[in-house]
């Protein structure tokens, strides 16, 4: 596309190039592995499940994967990340749900040295042992509000700090969320 400025003079031009080399199989044809995941499922709902996995893989974007127990969200999280460009990195999975609020805040942003009782080492966090990969936060609806504001600063600014450390971390992390609850 090209850019022009006020005067309708040209200045410039977009181009939108893709690289699907990855996507391409052993006999040079790109596509035909598209939607071709590690995954069973034939029914129509399945399907486009797949085409739309195959288009979220090969982005950025943080995912909100929801359903109800036992439907396989963790299994199309796993998916998604190893069809990435992410899928050499870590693939790092917490269970919102599992820890108290409390411990939970520190898992995944660490904590500094001394920040609380027992602390007694820096502990550094699920989100930068995920640095350069994926997080993968499953029952992300059983977060409490506080703790999904920060989640929701590290999304929009890629850092954060730990508890009760001073010094801002900046990481490079897809999230990917599940949950059976629903949110709205």
């Amino acid at each position: 596309s090209r850019l022009h400025d006020q005067d309708d003079t040209p200045i410039g031009v977009i181009m939108i190039l893709e690289d699907l080399s990855a996507l391409r199989t052993k006999g040079g044809a790109a596509h035909e592995e598209v939607g071709k995941f590690d995954i069973l499922g034939h029914s129509k709902q399945m399907e486009e499940v797949f085409k739309l996995m195959a288009v979220l893989a090969r982005t950025d974007a943080s995912i909100l994967i929801t359903g109800e127990t036992g439907t396989g969200k963790d299994k199309i999280a796993e998916e998604l990340h190893a069809s990435s460009r992410r899928g050499r990195q870590p693939f790092i999975k917490v269970n919102c749900g599992a820890l108290p609020e409390s411990l939970l805040e520190s898992e995944l942003f660490g904590h500094a040295k001394g920040a609380f009782t027992g602390a007694v080492t820096e502990n550094p966090g699920m989100f930068r042992l995920a640095n350069k990969g994926t997080i993968f936060l499953t029952e992300i609806g059983d977060l409490s509000l506080p703790l999904q504001v920060k989640l929701l600063s590290v999304l929009d600014d890629h850092a954060f700090y730990p508890v009760g450390g001073s010094k801002r971390i900046e990481v490079d992390v897809r999230v990917i969320a599940a949950t059976h609850r629903p949110l709205r």
